[in-house]
C-alpha cells in the first residue's frame, strides 16, 4: 500500500470527512453550503476539508473571496486500486475453485470418489 493510499484511507475513518466528500459527489460547493448540511460548525467544516486536501481527496478553486472545493478524482483513485486489489483477490480465488472442483469427480451424494 502507498502512502497515498494509507493517508486516504485513514482520513476517511472519520464520518464527518466520509459526509463531506458524498456532499461534493454532485459538484463543487463551498465551505457555507457545506456548513448547512452538515450537523458542524464552519470552522469544523474548514479543518475537514483542509485534511481532505492533504490527503489529496478534494481539490479548491478560488473564485472571488469564496472557495469551492470538489472532489479530486485521482485521489480517490489510490483508494479504488486498493479496494480493487481486494476484488482481484476474490475473484482469483474464485476462478481457482471452480477450475479445481471441475476436476475433481463427484460421487451422487455430491462427495468427490475416493
Amino acid at each position: 500500500m502507498t502512502y497515498g493510499e494509507v493517508q486516504a484511507l485513514d482520513v476517511l475513518h472519520d464520518p464527518t470527512r466520509r459526509r463531506v466528500l458524498e456532499l461534493l459527489r454532485d459538484g463543487e460547493r463551498s465551505v457555507g453550503e457545506l456548513t448547512d448540511q452538515l450537523p458542524v460548525s464552519q470552522p469544523a467544516v474548514s479543518q475537514h476539508l483542509g485534511v481532505l486536501k492533504s490527503a489529496g481527496l478534494v481539490t479548491v478553486r478560488p473564485v472571488g473571496t469564496r472557495r469551492l472545493y470538489r472532489v479530486d478524482p485521482d485521489g480517490l483513485s489510490a483508494v479504488r486500486a486498493w479496494v480493487d486489489s481486494f476484488w482481484d483477490d476474490a475473484l482469483a480465488a474464485f476462478v481457482e475453485h471452480a477450475e479445481q472442483s471441475d476436476t475433481e469427480p463427484a460421487t451422487t451424494d455430491g462427495e468427490p470418489d475416493r
